[in-house]
C-alpha cells in the first residue's frame, strides 16, 4: 500500500547487481574452491540459485546477508531441479556452467518474468559450435560433449543471455573462443572479472569482440558484486517523479549516464560525484517532453523501460518509447491506466500523454521492472495505491520498501506469503 504525493528526500545506498549476481552464483560451478561473494543483493533470485547449487552438491557458508562462500568442489550433480529452475529466467545459465564443469547438463527451460517470447536458439548454437549435442525434444534442454573445443561465435542479434552462457561454456575447453557481436552489459564485464580472478583468460569483455582462451582450471577467489545499474536508475526516475532531492551511493556512475542523460532532458537536474549521483528538482522546474528508445548496453537499459515512462506520464505534452529488445515489454502500461495515465501502444511503441496527475488505485506487478514502476506511479499518484503480486519485485529489489520508506515514502506491506522454495 502506497500513500502518494510525498517528494522523496535523502540518501540510499544501491545494493549489488541482480543481473551480475545471477551470472556469477553458477560461474562457481567451475571453480573447484572456495568462492566468497561479497554484495551478493539479498534478493529472492539469489536465494533460490543458492538452494539450487546446494542441490548440486555445492557447500554454502553465509556470512551474513549479503556475503557467501561457496565451494563448488564437489558439485555431483549436472540436473538441476526443476521446480527450482523453473522459477527464474536466470536459471539458464546453469546450461552453460554444468556443460563446461560436466560436458553435460539436463536444465528445465527456464522461467521468470513473462514479456514475450525468449527463445535459448542461440545459447544452443553456442554449446553445438563448440562440439555439444542438444537435444529439446522431451521437455527439457539436454546436452552432451565427448570434448569442448573452441570455436568461431557470431550472432544475428546481441544477447546477453547467449554471451553470458558462451562465456561460461568456454573457459574450460580447450583452444580459443572468440564471440562476435557480444554483449556488453556491465554484468558482462563483472562475469568476465569475477572469472579472470580466478585464472581464465578473457579479452574484450564490454567490446563486441570477446576472446576467450580455455584454461585447465579454475581457482577460488573473494570477489565483490558490482552495485546494481537497474535499482539505482529506478531510485534516481522515483527521485524525479516525485519531484525530490536523492543522493545514491555505492554506484559506478558511468552505468548510469544513459538514464541521467533522459531526464536531463526532460529538465531534472543530476549531479555525478565518485561512488555517488544525486538526483533532485528545482521548485518551478518546467519538465519537457522527450522521446527514447530501449537498446543493448550502452543504450537506455530496456529494464528501465517501464520506469521512465511512468514518469512520463505526467510530463506536459507527447513523449514517446519504443521498446527495442523484447516484443511485448508494455503490457504494464494497462496498469498505468488504471492510475490515469493516458497511453496508447503500437507494437513496439508507446505514446504518451502527458496528465495533470495520477490517481491511486488497486494494480499489479506484471514482471519485476514493471513492478518498480507501479511503485513509482504510486508515488506519485494522490490517494493509495494498492499494488498486488509484489513477489516480482522480490526477485530483484532488496528491501525495496524500508529503503522508500527511509526517503519519506509512505510505503506498508499489508500481506506476506512466503516462498516454499526459499
Amino acid at each position: 500500500m502506497i500513500k502518494g504525493g510525498h517528494r522523496l528526500k535523502g540518501d540510499v545506498t544501491i545494493s549489488g547487481a541482480k543481473n551480475a549476481a545471477v551470472a556469477i552464483l553458477p560461474a562457481c560451478l567451475l571453480v573447484k574452491g572456495r568462492c566468497r561473494l561479497e554484495n551478493l543483493p539479498d534478493i529472492n533470485d539469489v536465494k533460490l540459485y543458492l538452494r539450487i547449487l546446494e542441490n548440486l552438491g555445492a557447500q554454502i557458508t553465509n556470512i551474513d546477508k549479503n556475503t557467501f562462500e561457496i565451494d563448488c568442489t564437489n558439485a555431483n550433480s549436472y540436473a538441476p531441479p526443476g521446480e527450482l529452475t523453473r522459477r527464474m529466467r536466470g536459471s539458464s545459465y546453469l546450461m552453460g556452467a554444468l556443460l563446461g564443469r560436466f560436458n553435460r547438463f539436463r536444465v528445465d527451460p527456464p522461467g521468470g518474468c513473462d514479456f514475450g517470447t525468449r527463445p535459448i536458439d542461440m545459447h544452443i548454437k553456442c554449446f553445438e559450435l563448440m562440439g555439444a549435442r542438444v537435444d529439446t525434444s522431451r521437455g527439457i534442454v539436454a546436452a552432451d560433449a565427448e570434448n569442448l573445443c573452441g570455436n568461431r561465435i557470431f550472432f544475428d542479434i546481441v544477447s546477453v543471455g547467449a554471451t553470458v552462457n558462451a562465456i561460461l561454456a568456454a573457459v574450460l575447453a580447450d583452444g580459443t573462443t572468440t564471440i562476435e557481436s557480444a554483449a556488453k552489459e556491465p554484468h558482462v564485464v563483472d562475469l568476465a572479472n569475477f572469472l579472470n580472478a580466478c585464472g581464465a583468460q578473457i579479452r574484450g569483455a564490454g567490446t563486441d569482440t570477446i576472446r576467450i582462451k580455455g584454461v585447465e582450471s579454475l581457482h577460488g577467489v573473494n570477489y565483490a558484486i558490482i552495485p546494481d545499474q537497474i535499482e539505482a536508475g529506478t531510485f534516481m526516475i522515483a527521485a524525479a517523479a516525485t519531484r525530490g532531492d536523492v543522493t545514491l551511493h555505492n554506484v559506478i556512475p558511468r552505468h548510469l549516464e544513459i538514464i541521467g542523460s533522459k531526464l536531463m532532458e526532460t529538465g531534472v537536474k543530476i549531479q555525478y560525484g565518485v561512488d555517488t549521483v544525486r538526483v533532485w528538482v528545482e521548485d518551478g522546474t518546467v519538465f519537457r517532453k522527450i522521446n527514447f528508445i530501449a537498446l543493448p548496453y550502452p543504450g537506455y537499459p530496456t529494464d528501465m523501460q517501464p520506469q521512465l515512462v511512468t514518469f512520463l506520464t505526467t510530463i506536459p505534452g507527447t513523449s514517446t518509447a519504443r521498446e527495442g529488445v523484447w516484443d511485448d515489454r508494455f503490457r504494464y502500461t494497462g496498469q498505468l491506466k488504471r492510475l490515469g495515465a493516458n497511453i496508447h501502444v503500437e507494437g513496439k511503441l508507446a505514446i504518451i500523454d502527458g496528465v495533470d496527475r495520477l490517481v491511486g488505485a488497486s494494480v499489479k506487478a506484471n514482471d519485476l521492472r514493471a513492478g518498480a514502476a507501479m511503485i513509482i506511479a504510486g508515488l506519485m499518484a494522490e490517494g493509495t495505491t494498492e499494488i498486488r503480486d509484489i513477489y516480482h519485485i522480490d526477485r530483484g529489489y532488496e528491501n525495496f520498501e524500508d529503503k522508500f520508506i527511509a526517503l519519506g515514502g509512505d510505503i506498508q506491506r499489508v500481506q506476506v506469503v512466503e516462498d516454499r522454495y526459499i
